[in-house]
């Protein structure tokens, strides 16, 4: 695991690049003690995340698997309490996945973890829980559904097949799609324009998004109207002219 961080962006690297970043009990337990200290980070405002090598990451090492059968249900756990779910999803900042190659079942789910995805043009996405013989734990048989609709859910998760990040994005599971050499550095960039807003703000709009998305739209509006008001009164007024110039100078440079 690398972490590299610079002006209130953290990039964080999946570094098993021999086995394709694949998910065994060492690498878990980085990801959740990375995730669980970058949470608590006050200088970090945004995290990219991305794999080493030629994938992003493979899911669960089934030779670690196949040595200890009970990795998934007592290793690494699952449910929305397991560790890695809870680390990555739970973490304030928001969370950019770089998604430079295959995200393979337990590595799909954990690219689904982050807010949003860019992908390099080698990037695919497949899962094979039905191959393997295993039900997912980590949260893809219900994101999956939410992003890109049931019926193109369905036909990735019941067929294995893999979807080459072009179909991604059409289908609404990607934003962007860069080259290999640049996807990095514009998920950099894009994390770093997050860091330049008010962190704040940045941290409670992020939760109010992934809870009202859990929610009808009814109650998603109830929960914006209670929090907005609650966090009006925090405000510092006396700052806002100074954003809004700087707003100004920003959309004219756009």
């Amino acid at each position: 695991m690398e972490v590299r961080e610079e002006a209130g962006v953290a990039l964080v690297t999946l570094n098993r690049p021999d086995a394709n970043n694949a998910l065994n009990r060492e690498l878990t337990g980085a990801i959740i003690a990375t995730f669980t200290a970058l949470a608590a980070s006050e200088t970090i405002r945004a995290i990219v995340l991305t794999g080493a090598g030629r994938a992003f990451c493979a899911g669960v090492d089934l030779k670690a698997l196949t040595d200890e059968p009970e990795l998934l249900s007592r290793g690494l756990g699952l449910g929305p309490q397991s560790p890695i779910v809870v680390a990555v999803e739970q973490c304030p900042q928001p969370i950019i996945g770089a998604v430079n190659g295959a995200a393979v079942t337990g590595g799909f789910e954990l690219a689904l973890a982050c807010d949003f995805l860019f992908a390099s043009e080698h990037a695919r996405f497949a899962d094979t829980h039905a191959r393997v013989g295993i039900l997912p734990g980590w949260g893809l048989s219900q994101k999956l559904s939410r992003l890109i609709g049931i019926n193109r859910a369905r036909e990735i998760s019941l067929t294995g097949n893999f979807v080459d990040a072009h179909r991604a994005e059409a289908w609404g599971l990607v934003n962007r799609v860069c080259s290999a050499e640049e996807l990095v550095t514009e998920a950099l960039a894009s994390a770093a324009q997050i860091a330049e807003a008010d962190p704040d703000t940045v941290v409670a709009l992020k939760s109010l998004m992934n809870d009202g998305a859990k929610e009808s739209l009814g109650e998603a509006l109830e929960i914006e109207g209670d929090r907005g008001n609650a966090f009006a009164k925090t405000v510092d007024y006396s700052q806002m002219a100074g954003r809004l110039a700087s707003l100004r100078q920003r959309a004219a440079k756009q």
